[in-house]
């Protein structure tokens, strides 16, 4: 499927703030190897983690789609979509 500019921006915001949630799960629980998590604290943390996981993939794999279609350079798809979704102007 083919994605617009502005898809894919929105693609990547939304792993971007799976990776925060993954890594304030993190920050909260602390590292499981100093203080084992609970059975739920690890079933949150895996949740979030595959849901970050997912929307990475997917993105990068809408990236490199839309990098052929339009005849560019993935990387440089790559730098503006994550510009645009981390520094909007």
């Amino acid at each position: 499927m083919a994605h617009t500019l502005e898809e894919l921006v929105e693609m990547q915001r939304a792993a971007d703030q799976a990776h925060a949630q993954v890594q304030q799960l993190r920050d909260q629980y602390g590292p499981p190897t100093a203080t084992p998590w609970s059975e739920q604290q690890t079933e949150t943390y895996e949740t979030a983690w595959r849901a970050w996981r997912d929307l990475a993939r997917d993105i990068q794999a809408a990236v490199t789609e839309h990098a052929k279609e339009q005849g560019q350079l993935r990387s440089e798809v790559e730098a503006t979509v994550k510009k645009q979704a981390r520094h909007p102007e």
